[in-house]
């Protein structure tokens, strides 16, 4: 008898999981048409599975089902000076470049860091996992060791933390403490629950004040090791990976023979130079 495959999962949820977007975002590109699943034109509701041969743009992808891809995540001490892309047509590095590669895969960026911004950044294999991450509606808490040119006043502190109106709405800090320094440059520490363009610089800004560094210290449950450099990362083991998919209702992927990432827990890899960096020339338009 003749067995029909099984189709493991939607195709918007596996697009997204793959690292293409939001499930939302993958729902518009299928109904834009951009999507074929064995050479017919998807629509959404579309069920997949490790058989199918699945097109977007007409650029094939590797489907793996869920629950046979490890999920991994890294953390990364990105220095001043990194943009955060994958390529970039100025030619300035980018925090790509120093990442390991994956074979049919890619890292997802969470969240990111302006060029002149250090500290925690995540990657991780699980497009679904980064975009609930960032996703304003999970309110996955940030936290930032800022140090700021200025005279903060107890009316700035309440004006930070009260709510700012900028231009692309309300913002503030869930919470702000001063932690020391000298003379006009004071340290402080904030957190707050989205990760809009610049959002904290703003912040500041907005009160007439300078942001001379900026540090993410923490992502959710992911604090920046005092140990790791910058330029270096460190891969999560799986009890980290699962507390921070827990943070946003993903259930835990385990999977036998995979598990050991305990093991490297505190490997890394040695500072080396940038390879010579190629001219990525974009593609022609109509």
């Amino acid at each position: 008898m003749k067995t029909t495959p099984i189709k493991d999962e939607k195709l918007q949820k596996a697009l997204a999981r793959l690292g293409l977007g939001s499930r939302r975002q993958m729902e518009i590109v299928i109904q834009e048409g951009r999507v074929s699943v064995n050479g017919q034109i998807a629509k959404i509701g579309d069920r997949v599975g490790q058989s199918d041969e699945i097109r977007v743009d007409g650029r094939q992808l590797r489907y793996t089902a869920e629950n046979e891809k490890r999920r991994r995540i890294l953390m990364y001490y990105k220095p001043e000076g990194e943009i955060c892309s994958s390529h970039d047509p100025k030619g300035r590095p980018t925090v790509f470049e120093r990442l390991p590669p994956l074979s049919h895969d890619r890292w997802v960026m969470v969240g990111r860091l302006d060029i002149n911004s250090t500290g925690l950044l995540l990657f991780t294999n699980d497009g679904e996992l980064a975009h609930r991450l960032m996703h304003p509606s999970n309110e996955v808490e940030r936290e930032y060791a800022v140090r700021v040119m200025g005279d903060v006043t107890t009316e700035i502190l309440h004006n930070l933390t009260k709510g700012v109106e900028l231009d692309d709405g309300l913002a503030k800090f869930d919470d702000i403490v001063e932690k020391g320094g000298e003379g006009i440059n004071k340290w402080y520490q904030v957190k707050l629950k989205e990760g809009r363009n610049r959002e904290v610089r703003r912040l500041f800004e907005s009160q007439g004040l300078k942001v001379s560094r900026l540090l993410r210290v923490r992502y959710g449950t992911v604090s920046l090791p005092r140990e790791l450099r910058t330029g270096r990362y460190i891969e999560l083991d799986r009890s980290e990976i699962d507390k921070l998919a827990n943070l946003v209702k993903l259930r835990p992927r385990h999977i036998a023979g995979l598990n050991t990432e305990a093991k490297r827990r505190k490997e890394r890899l040695e500072k080396k130079p940038l390879k010579a960096r190629r001219v990525h020339r974009s593609r022609k338009t109509d």
